[in-house]
């Protein structure tokens, strides 16, 4: 199984997945016979394809500050918010990667260049609407001023306190509350290490779960494995017509029974996309950390997965990262 620990170490290094092939253990179709198994009509289609600002919607958010820890602003210009503020933040559009939707979104709207360090949140508000939030430097640009003003924004500021601002939305609040926490982190404190988006393409919207558990009778760490095919990290197909609570709700059903033990999903250990080419690769796979706190000899599974006990050092490699801020938060079912 040096195949299947290797692929581990490079998520935890937020790299890509290893393998060339898109295993999928869970897919719309099979939820899709599981719900009409308990006498429900199901309401995706099994030939569900994203299309980027078609039937799915990627946000993404550049969240910068200067040395004065003054966060980046900028001051709508669409007149469904006119001279509203809100971070430099849209719509990733056809083609585009996640970096570089926020470099271009982050210059278009503030006029300063970014050049993004690391993935500071994902957000998830249904199966097809996620949002990416980065954060990074400033290399280089003029701040927007007034006599800029076009249809991307009026201008940009520095800004230490948002309550002096008149707000588009307070989503963005807590964001730059993270913003903040990380910067701190940065001089010192426990954070996970800078993880940016990796480019392979994907033709379907799938997350990826690496299960760890305890072995009572000798601690070790075992890993859950998929052997639907070949053997690999389990992997879900996202369904469109579901929150991604739910969805993966499902997925942990499909595999332990309706009992599911308590478990805890930790963050984000890597996320996988590629806009190009356009239209063609408008999926992606994020890769998600999760935990039982039952030992292994108290936890069910159904057939077609297993249990690999790994070698310690992973295994130590992998308990690293349960604490808080040791991976990419993912929240869910965010009011858009």
């Amino acid at each position: 199984m040096d195949k299947i620990e290797e692929n581990v170490r490079r998520l935890l290094d937020g790299l890509a997945h290893g393998d060339s092939e898109d295993f999928c253990d869970f897919t719309i179709e099979e939820q899709n016979e599981a719900t009409v198994a308990k006498g429900v009509t199901p309401s995706a289609s099994p030939d569900f394809v994203p299309v980027v600002k078609s039937t799915v919607t990627y946000i993404v958010v550049g969240i910068l500050f200067n040395e004065a820890d003054e966060v980046l602003m900028m001051q709508e210009a669409k007149s469904s918010c006119a001279g509203k503020w809100y971070l430099p933040a849209g719509r990733m559009e056809p083609g585009e990667d996640i970096e570089e939707a926020v470099r271009r979104e982050v210059l278009e709207e503030t006029g300063l260049e970014m050049e993004p360090t690391t993935l500071l949140m994902m957000e998830c508000a249904s199966g097809t609407w996620f949002r990416f939030v980065l954060t990074g430097n400033v290399t280089g640009g003029t701040l927007k001023t007034p006599k800029d003003a076009d249809s991307e924004s009026l201008q940009a500021k520095w800004v230490k306190d948002l309550n002096e601002l008149n707000l588009r939305a307070s989503d963005i609040q807590g964001i730059v509350e993270r913003g903040r926490s990380y910067q701190a982190a940065l001089r010192g404190e426990p954070w996970h290490a800078p993880l940016l988006p990796v480019l392979r393409p994907h033709n379907k919207l799938l997350f990826r779960i690496v299960v760890c558990i305890r072995k009572k009778s000798n601690n070790r760490v075992h890993l859950l494995l998929s052997e639907k095919t070949e053997v690999h990290l389990p992997v879900c197909e996202i369904n469109p017509a579901r929150n991604f609570h739910s969805t993966l709700k499902k997925y942990m059903t499909n595999i332990f029974g309706a009992d599911v033990p308590a478990h805890k999903p930790h963050g984000i250990l890597n996320v996988e996309h590629s806009g190009k080419p356009e239209c063609i690769h408008d999926g992606l796979c994020f890769t998600i950390l999760v935990s039982f706190r039952k030992p292994l000899e108290e936890v069910g599974i159904i057939d077609k997965y297993t249990w690999l006990e790994i070698s310690k050092e992973l295994g130590d490699d992998l308990l690293s990262r349960l604490p808080k801020n040791m991976v990419v938060p993912l929240h869910l079912d965010i009011r858009i």
